[in-house]
C-alpha cells in the first residue's frame, strides 16, 4: 500500500497537465477565476471592448480556463448597475466575439452565472456609492433575499416568495442556454461570497420556515434545483461547476462540514467540479488572510467529497501553485489578483519552472519570449 501511495503522489498532475471534465479538455490547470470588473458602462448588461481585451489577453497569456465574471441572470440580480448579464437574448452576440477570441487563443471560455440577492444594487467606481446601496433615483433597485436581513449597511431586502424562487431557477436555466448559444464551453453557478444562492445556504441568513429553509436539505434546495435546471439545459458533454464559500468565518454559520455534505450532493446531481473559496456571507468577521489560507478547505472537499476542486486565494508564485497540485490539495489553481497585474502569469510560470516550450501554452507569435 505504501508503494502505491508513493506512485500516486509521483503521478499527480503538474500545472501544465491537461484536465478533462466530461467532454471538455482544458489545456492546463492554471485558471482565471471570475472577478467582477463593473465595466458594462451602458448599464445594459452587455460586455464591451474592455471585456474582450481583458479576457482574450489572458487567454493568450496561457490560462487554461477563463471564467468570466459574475454574470447576472436577471437585471435585479446585478451586484452593481454596471454588471454584465445574460438575462435576455440581446446580450448573446455581445458575448460571442469575446468567447470566440478566448477559444482562438487556446483557452476554454466559461461563465459564472449569478444573482446577487441582498448584495445587489450596490455602488462601484463607475457610479459611485461604493460600499452602499445605490438609490433608485441613481439607477438602483429594491433587493430580494431568502429573509429580510440586510448585509452590513446595505438596504434591507424583501423576502422572496416560493413562486419567485421557482422563477429564479428558470432564470438560471435560461441564462445557461444563452451562454451555450454564445459559445461558452462550461458553466459555473455562483453559490459563494454571500450572493443569493449562498444566502439560502447560510443558517445565519436564511430564516425561512418553508421548504427552502430549516435544515441543510431545505437550505440547499434552491441550489440543487438550479443545478438540475442548468444541467438539464446545457449539452450533456458540457461541464457544470459550482463555486462555494467553504466557511463564512462566523460561529454558527456555514462551515466546512456543511460544504463537504453539500459537495457530495452536488456531485450526485451532475456537478463536475467544486470551485472552493471562503467568506463574503457575513460582514464584520475576521478572516486570516495569508498565502494559501483557503487551500486547506479545497483539500478537505476534494478528499472527503471525492470531487474535483480548484484552489484560490493569494496564490501568486509558480512554485507555490505547483506545490498545491503536487500535494494533492486541488486539481487546478486559480490565479486572481496576480493575473490582474500579469495577464501572462502562466507563461511566466512555465519559464520559472523550466517547462519545455512545446509543453507550455505559448501562442506561435509569443514563442520567442520563452528564450
Amino acid at each position: 500500500m505504501a508503494k502505491e501511495d508513493k506512485n500516486a503522489k509521483k503521478n499527480r498532475p503538474g500545472l501544465f497537465t491537461p484536465m478533462t471534465l466530461r467532454g471538455l479538455t482544458v489545456r492546463n490547470r492554471i485558471w482565471l477565476p471570475p472577478m467582477c470588473t463593473y465595466s458594462a458602462f451602458a448599464r445594459d448588461g452587455r460586455p464591451t471592448p474592455f471585456h474582450y481585451q481583458h479576457y482574450v489577453s489572458r487567454a493568450f497569456g496561457g490560462f487554461g480556463m477563463i471564467i468570466a465574471e459574475a454574470t447576472a441572470v436577471a437585471p435585479e440580480g446585478r451586484i452593481s448597475p454596471c454588471d454584465v448579464g445574460l438575462w435576455e437574448d440581446g446580450q448573446i452576440d455581445a458575448w460571442r466575439w469575446i468567447v470566440d477570441g478566448i477559444r482562438e487563443a487556446g483557452a476554454v471560455p466559461a461563465v459564472q452565472l449569478n444573482h446577487a440577492g441582498r448584495k445587489a444594487s450596490t455602488g462601484c467606481f463607475a457610479v459611485g456609492y461604493e460600499g452602499q446601496s445605490v438609490p433608485e433615483e441613481a439607477g438602483g433597485w429594491p433587493t430580494v433575499a431568502p429573509s429580510p436581513i440586510a448585509f452590513g449597511g446595505l438596504n434591507t431586502p424583501r423576502a422572496l416568495s416560493v413562486d419567485e424562487i421557482h422563477g429564479l431557477v428558470g432564470a438560471f436555466a435560461a441564462a445557461a442556454g444563452r451562454a451555450v448559444a454564445a459559445g461558452f464551453q462550461a458553466i459555473e453557478i455562483h453559490a459563494a461570497h454571500g450572493y443569493l444562492i449562498s444566502q439560502f445556504l447560510d443558517p445565519l441568513i436564511n430564516e425561512r420556515e418553508d421548504e427552502y429553509g430549516g435544515d441543510l436539505n431545505g437550505r440547499s434546495r434552491f441550489l440543487v434545483e438550479v443545478v438540475d435546471a442548468v444541467r438539464g439545459t446545457v449539452p450533456q458533454e458540457m461541464p457544470v461547476l459550482v463555486r462555494v464559500s467553504a466557511t463564512d468565518w462566523a460561529a454558527g454559520g456555514w462551515d466546512l462540514d456543511q460544504t463537504i455534505a453539500l459537495s457530495k450532493v452536488l456531485k450526485e446531481h451532475g456537478v463536475d467540479l467544486v470551485d472552493v473559496s471562503t467568506g463574503g456571507m457575513v460582514s464584520g468577521v475576521s478572516i486570516p488572510v495569508k498565502p494559501d489560507y483557503q487551500v486547506p478547505f479545497s483539500e478537505q472537499v476534494r478528499l472527503k467529497a471525492d470531487v474535483p476542486v480548484t484552489a484560490v486565494g493569494l496564490i501568486t508564485k509558480p512554485k507555490q501553485a505547483a506545490k498545491i497540485l503536487a500535494r494533492g490539495q486541488a486539481d487546478a489553481v486559480e490565479i486572481g489578483r496576480a493575473a490582474l497585474r500579469d495577464p501572462s502569469w502562466p507563461l511566466r510560470a512555465a519559464s520559472k519552472l523550466g517547462v519545455p516550450t512545446a509543453e507550455a501554452p505559448y501562442a506561435p507569435q509569443y514563442v520567442t519570449g520563452a528564450y
